[in-house]
């Protein structure tokens, strides 16, 4: 209702204009310029071209209509009167009436088609701003309402609605809501239907791929023709398909790298398992085949046994916590501590595997506490340390070096490793990425420091590197104070 009385103000206004124009012909042939019937009938007739080429047919045939009365009232003799005293004035009158019709009707066709054509030109510049949209959208569960919002603003439309009938869901577009629309979407999804509603000025059109409907897509206060909206539908039918293509490939990639991890971690924990179980072992069957161990050979065994089974017991809670962190279900126990007791509690639990290599530990004075999860961030560090021993020359140093900085406290660990080559930096935390010959120094499944990077950024803070080849490596812990 809104729309049809807009238009009615707008086609009565327009109609105002055309008698003011003829009036204003009229006073400048009769009273500024006094002309003759011939001029007066140019001047006339020029006005109603130019009203055709404004505006369109319907005004110009009014224009003519009102040209030609006041062209005979004043003009014609006798003058000031509708009657027409001459026969061949009663010709060049329906002459003047006739050409103003013909000339204004080819005027407003003219006008019309170039409008058409100006618009049909706007719809394929529209057409390839959306296609280079969806070409540049990422495929995932985000891009279908991403594509309606972008319908809308390229389009200048109040509202869009996308649904997918393969997942069931209704995306929106536009700042107008279509309210309920949603059976009809489905209707025409399913039955692969155009459904059309001039009086809320609504388009409803199936989203077909391969001539089956896989969607539906609405729209309000469209003026677009029937090909420029089936090629919007044709659009977004290519986006659903990459959506659901990106979809099937994540999800096969998701399985192949589940395989990969299973294998991975059977191999890195069958590896870390061993070492404990055989000094366990070897320790009972000493214990067992000496008839009388002495007293501090005994001990000494026990201890062995004691240490590889508490090693054991933090390998079995590592693995735990890494299936959590892998499956995305880190739970924080967040407590205040100092960084020097997690950096205490991270080199007791690998000095079993240090081999007697010398650890130092650099703290700045008056360090604040933080707000962490002991457990997650004491196996960050454990990771680190763990990567220095594996990776770095066998017999050198290492040193853990803690400081704040204007809004974290950072935790490094530095070895005096060959270094990592730079091309390899940007890849190092990635999940199962080792680099070129780590599979001859250590065994291991690439897993380590990802989970470290997990880790971190569940407690907003974040892991980095710095390595020169010969030199070294450097990795440092991030972790936010504003927590505190």
């Amino acid at each position: 209702m809104f729309s049809i009385a807009r238009r009615a103000r707008v086609v009565a206004g327009r109609l105002l204009a055309v008698l003011c124009l003829i009036s204003a012909a009229t006073f400048l042939c009769l009273r500024l310029m006094p002309a003759n019937a011939t001029t007066a009938g140019f001047a006339y007739l020029i006005a109603v071209l130019l009203i055709a080429a404004t505006w369109g047919i319907v005004e110009a045939t009014v224009a003519s209509v009102v040209a030609m009365l006041c062209f005979n009232y004043y003009f014609l003799p006798p003058v000031r009167t509708l009657t027409v005293a001459d026969p061949q004035n009663w010709a060049a009158l329906f002459a003047f009436l006739a050409t103003s019709i013909v000339a204004s009707q080819l005027s407003a066709r003219a006008h019309q088609r170039t409008r058409l054509a100006v618009d049909r030109q706007l719809e394929m510049e529209r057409l390839y701003a959306l296609s280079r949209a969806i070409l540049l959208t990422e495929a995932n569960r985000g891009a279908p309402k991403r594509i309606a919002q972008q319908i809308a603003q390229i389009f200048d439309l109040p509202a869009v609605v996308l649904y997918d009938r393969d997942i069931g869901e209704v995306y929106h577009g536009g700042p107008e809501d279509l309210g309920a629309i949603d059976e009809k979407l489905r209707e025409a999804a399913l039955q692969g239907t155009l459904l059309q509603d001039e009086a809320a000025r609504t388009v409803v059109t199936a989203v077909r791929l391969g001539g089956e409907p896989i969607g539906s897509l609405a729209v309000r206060g469209s003026s677009l023709s029937d090909t420029a909206l089936q090629a919007i539908a044709n659009l977004v039918a290519i986006c659903l398909e990459k959506v659901r293509g990106q979809e099937a490939a994540s999800r096969a990639e998701a399985a192949r790298q589940s395989e990969e991890l299973k294998s991975t971690l059977l191999d890195a924990i069958a590896h870390e398992f061993k070492t404990p179980l055989t000094s366990i072992k070897a320790a009972a069957s000493t214990l067992l085949s000496t008839p009388a161990p002495k007293p501090e050979e005994q001990r000494e065994l026990v201890t062995i046994v004691d240490e590889e089974t508490d090693r054991l017991g933090r390998l079995v809670t590592e693995v735990t916590q890494m299936a959590r962190i892998e499956a995305g279900k880190i739970q924080l126990d967040r407590k205040l501590y100092s960084v020097a007791d997690l950096v205490s509690a991270a080199l007791r639990q690998v000095k079993p595997t240090t081999n007697g290599r010398q650890i130092t530990v650099e703290a700045a004075e008056n360090l604040p506490l933080v707000n962490v999860d002991a457990g997650l961030i004491e196996l960050a560090i454990r990771q680190l340390l763990d990567n220095a021993l594996k990776y770095s020359t066998p017999g050198s140093p290492l040193s853990v070096v803690a400081r704040r900085s204007e809004s974290a406290l950072i935790i490094a660990v530095r070895d005096h490793g060959p270094g990592i080559p730079e091309r390899h930096l940007a890849r190092i935390f990635e999940r199962f990425y080792r680099g070129p010959g780590a599979e001859r120094k250590a065994i291991g499944a690439g897993m380590g420091l990802a989970i470290t990077r997990e880790i971190l950024r569940a407690h907003d803070g974040d892991v980095s590197v710095k390595s020169q080849p010969g030199e070294g490596s450097e990795f440092s812990l991030s972790l936010p104070l504003e927590d505190v």
